[in-house]
């Protein structure tokens, strides 16, 4: 369903805009980031992807197959780029929307990380420039956002056999371990205080929260897996 976002203005702020971006449906996120060597490296590409979905765009990444409705026209489409502006004490990121013609339609604010470890560090940066779209979107809540109609196909956690986890306090989040104990996840909270972005093995995603019960879901081979998993908080 398409989401109408309305930039607001907001006066003697660095945010100073009246646009709209009404029109917009689809978003296309690039594959690589200009100030990373990789492909989706940390996974940041595709967290923009997921966060752009949270907020009610239709997202592809630039080297997706596109649809002829999608491919056909650039200016029914916004473009999403990342830029980064820190240094080796604090990561600093912040979201540009442009249009087809590069007009940029909006700046977040700068989402800021001192976590040490690249991925983790990159990654709660991007969440918390994400929080600017707060402001903007005429939202409905979030579990609405990550509905199941997006998933494609579900597999249970491999340890997850009559096996339940327990979540430890960490800094910003909880690192969750089985009974050895062993620490198989680190999830790091958000707005939404049932969703986490989550780290698992070599993947990383978001944990949700649906009728009680908790998924890992993350992208594998372009498609969304959901693992139930059975945490104690």
């Amino acid at each position: 369903m398409k989401k109408y976002i309305i930039l607001l203005v907001v006066l003697a702020s660095n945010l100073g805009f009246s646009q709209t971006i009404n029109d917009y449906k689809y978003a296309i996120v690039p594959s690589k980031f200009s100030f990373l060597k990789e492909k989706d490296q940390y996974r940041l590409n595709t967290l923009t992807k997921l966060l752009m979905e949270k907020y009610g765009f239709v997202t592809f990444f630039d080297t997706d197959i596109l649809t002829d409705e999608v491919a056909g026209d650039n200016c029914k489409k916004i473009f999403v780029d990342v830029e980064s502006n820190g240094n080796m004490f604090m990561t600093k990121l912040s979201v540009v929307l442009k249009d087809c013609k590069n007009t940029i339609l909006f700046t977040s604010l700068v989402g800021k990380s001192r976590e040490k470890e690249y991925q983790m560090g990159y990654n709660q940066a991007l969440r918390e420039a994400f929080t600017s779209f707060e402001k903007l979107a005429k939202k409905e809540k979030a579990e609405e956002n990550f509905a199941p109609v997006k998933f494609v196909y579900s597999t249970p956690t491999k340890s997850n056999n009559d096996t339940t986890f327990f979540a430890q306090p960490i800094e910003n989040g909880f690192q969750i371990i089985d009974t050895t104990p062993k620490v198989v996840m680190k999830i790091y909270k958000t707005s939404n205080p049932s969703c986490f972005i989550a780290y698992k093995d070599n993947n990383q995603g978001v944990l949700v929260n649906r009728d009680n019960q908790w998924f890992f879901e993350y992208y594998f081979n372009s498609k969304v897996v959901s693992e139930k998993i059975e945490i104690k908080f």
